[in-house]
């Protein structure tokens, strides 16, 4: 009989996705998250949305119906040292929030292995890069000191590559899967740890979904790499795109950010995978920018970072900041990013001038 793995998921969106990619496959699952989610969660189920290639509308996944368990609680309902690895699926500023800050400290304290699926890598994760001062990196985080307890070799880096959102009409349990690619994840240091991610790599693939008239093979995968640079290629999309959706006056779609000016796009996509490449990562480790481009068509709203601004958020996570920190670090600038940098601080401080003043 295969191991049924135990995994602690802090935060319930992304987290979700993943949790009931994972139940499906027949492992125990813990979400993190606010009462009113957990409650629902724990009543109805996690529900996911999701498109599969060859079918009209879209695939409904509920947690309850699967080979194995999927629960949720507060900060305070787990004991970190209980689980076999830890997921770390919040936004990078919400790590520093009262009960987070300390089941954080407790999941560093126990030495369980985490794989983080944040668009912003953990500082623990930037320290197995050769070549990056993380210690001139820490200013891009809302609270660095939160990442001080952390061993470097038991922190791994998963990108969160799908495209998915709460739909605003429906119940917080329900998550929405717009772009169904796939979670590609660093392997960790050790062997035994990595060995955890493998399995989860091969289960999930095996797993199939009773969709009512069959068993069918659902998307969105876990994909382990040898490489510490396969994660970042990521940083691309976002430069290229998520952030560019920031604008003076307002926020435009993904889209709209990448196509109103595609060989500006370019420009600055190809500069960041230069970025990686001069880290150390090798062109296959990355994704050419048609082929995101190809992808970014579908997706017709601003990115969660420029929707957060917008709404008054006072921090967010800063992986434009970070991508320009290290550049400076190798002696490399682009005007494209500079002004993209400028104008997500242009919006974070009038959204704390507004709060300091109410």
């Amino acid at each position: 009989m295969s191991t049924t793995y135990r995994i602690l998921i802090m935060g319930a969106s992304y987290g979700s996705l993943l949790g009931t990619k994972l139940a499906l496959a027949g492992h125990s699952v813990k979400l993190v998250c606010l009462p009113a989610e957990a409650k629902l969660i724990n009543e109805e189920g996690a529900i996911v949305r999701l498109p599969v290639k060859g079918r009209d509308g879209l695939v409904e996944v509920n947690s309850k119906k699967l080979p194995g368990q999927l629960s949720a609680g507060g900060t305070t309902a787990f004991n970190p040292a209980d689980f076999d690895l830890v997921a770390l699926a919040m936004q990078e500023p919400q790590y520093r929030s009262p009960g987070v800050r300390e089941l954080l400290d407790a999941v560093a304290i126990a030495r369980v292995p985490c794989m983080s699926i944040m668009n912003m890598p953990p500082l623990p994760y930037l320290a197995r890069i050769p070549g990056i001062n993380v210690a001139a990196c820490r200013s891009c985080y809302t609270d660095p000191g939160v990442w001080d307890r952390f061993d470097p070799k038991l922190m791994t880096l998963c990108s969160p590559d799908p495209q998915a959102f709460r739909p605003p009409d429906d119940k917080v349990n329900v998550l929405q899967v717009r772009l169904p690619t796939n979670f590609k994840s660093a392997r960790f240091d050790a062997d035994a740890h990595t060995a955890i991610l493998r399995r989860l790599e091969a289960d999930i693939e095996a797993s199939r979904f009773d969709a009512g008239e069959g068993r069918i093979e659902l998307p969105v995968k876990l994909k382990v790499h040898d490489s510490v640079f396969v994660p970042l290629a990521k940083w691309s999309m976002l430069l290229a795109g998520n952030y560019r959706c920031v604008q003076r006056d307002g926020m435009i779609p993904i889209k709209d950010a990448v196509h109103r000016d595609i060989e500006a796009s370019r420009a600055v996509y190809n500069w960041v995978v230069k970025l990686c490449v001069s880290l150390g990562a090798a062109e296959n480790d990355l994704v050419p920018f048609e082929k995101y481009a190809g992808a970014a068509k579908s997706l017709a709203s601003p990115s969660s970072a420029a929707r957060a601004l917008a709404a008054g958020a006072r921090n967010i996570e800063r992986t434009d900041r970070l991508v320009q920190a290290i550049a400076a670090q190798k002696g490399m600038r682009s005007d494209v990013v500079d002004r993209t940098v400028a104008l997500v601080d242009g919006w974070l401080e009038a959204n704390r001038s507004k709060v300091a003043a109410a």
